[in-house]
C-alpha cells in the first residue's frame, strides 16, 4: 500500500482481535500483491507489458476497470488510469527541477483513456501505454478487508491503510473511534481538527508530501492527464466521509482535481468534507 497500515479492533480476547487483525492483512497482501505496479508476474504487469496485444482479464480486474471508465466519464477525464506515466517525466521530490516540456510531451503521448479498448472482458492497450490502480487500489483494499470483517465478525474495528480508513461492526461500541486532521501547512503543529467515526468511511487525498518550488510557485504531484502539466492552485488537503472508502476517495481525489473550484465541488455532493488550502 506504499503507507503504513494498521487495523484497531475493540475486542476480548487477545487471540479474537489478532484474528480479525490477520484477516485484513491478508487481503491487504493478496490485494497489493495482484494490482501493484511495482509487482512483476501479476495482471497490471501483464497488462503493461502486453505491447499492444488483447488480455483477458478475471472477474475483480474487469470490477475494477469499470469503476476506472466510470470515474473516467465523471470526472470529464480527469481520473485517468493511464496518467501514471507522467512519472517518468515528473519526479516529486521536493526539488525545483520542473521537466523539460518537450519530456512531457513525449509521454502524453501514451496517456489516455479514451484510446484504451475495454470491452469487458478484453483489454488492449497501444503499445507504450500502462494502467495504474494506484488512484483507487488503498481505498478497494479498506472495503474488501472491512467488508470480510463485517461478514465474519461483528466487534468494532477500525480499518486504516495509510489514512483511508472505514469503520465496521457493532460489538462492543462505547464511543466512536477519533481520527485526527493534521495541518498540511505545519505538520508539525498538532491537529486542527478531529473527526469521529463510528460506521462509513474517510478517505484524504492532497499533496502536502510531493511538489515541487521553483521561484516561489509550487508544483502539485496531482497531475492533469489532458495537459501532463500539475493541476492549478488545487487545495493541499481534502478529507470526506462517505459510506464507503471507494466513494469517500473518489470525491476527494475529484476535488483536487477541480483545483480552485474544489470546495464549490464538495459543496454539491451532500457529504461531509474537510478541505484545506
Amino acid at each position: 500500500m506504499a503507507s503504513p497500515c494498521e487495523v484497531f479492533v475493540n475486542a476480548e480476547p487477545k487471540a479474537h482481535a489478532i484474528k480479525i487483525i490477520e484477516l485484513a492483512e491478508s487481503e491487504a497482501l493478496r490485494i497489493e500483491k495482484k494490482f501493484s505496479r511495482y509487482t512483476t508476474n501479476n495482471i497490471v504487469y501483464r497488462i503493461n507489458n502486453a505491447k499492444g496485444k488483447t488480455l483477458s482479464v478475471d472477474e475483480e480486474t474487469a470490477l475494477l476497470l469499470d469503476y476506472a471508465d466510470q470515474c473516467y466519464q465523471m470526472s470529464d477525464g480527469l481520473f485517468d488510469i493511464t496518467a501514471g506515466v507522467l512519472r517518468k517525466a515528473w519526479q516529486f521530490d521536493g526539488s525545483d527541477k520542473i521537466p523539460n516540456p518537450l519530456d512531457i510531451k513525449q509521454v502524453f503521448q501514451h496517456i489516455g483513456w479514451q484510446k484504451v479498448k475495454w470491452e469487458k472482458p478484453y483489454l488492449t492497450l497501444n503499445p507504450g501505454m500502462e494502467i495504474d490502480f494506484g488512484g483507487i487500489g488503498k481505498e478497494y483494499a479498506v472495503d474488501r478487508a472491512a467488508n470480510l470483517i463485517r461478514q465474519k465478525y461483528s466487534d468494532f474495528t477500525l480499518v486504516n491503510f495509510g489514512g483511508d480508513m472505514a469503520a465496521v461492526g457493532t460489538k462492543n461500541i462505547k464511543k466512536p473511534w477519533e481520527i485526527g486532521l493534521q495541518d498540511p501547512n505545519n505538520m508539525e503543529s498538532g491537529l486542527i481538527a478531529k473527526i469521529e467515526l463510528s460506521h462509513g468511511a474517510v478517505a484524504t487525498s492532497g499533496d502536502a508530501h510531493r511538489f515541487l518550488l521553483k521561484n516561489g510557485r509550487r508544483y502539485s504531484h496531482i497531475l492533469n492527464p489532458k495537459t501532463g502539466w500539475p493541476i492549478e492552485n488545487p487545495p493541499k488537503q481534502v478529507t470526506v466521509m462517505a459510506p464507503t472508502c471507494i466513494e469517500a476517495g473518489m470525491l476527494a481525489t475529484f476535488a483536487i482535481l477541480q483545483g480552485s473550484e474544489a470546495e464549490s465541488f464538495l459543496a454539491a455532493q451532500d457529504v461531509e468534507y474537510r478541505i484545506i488550502y
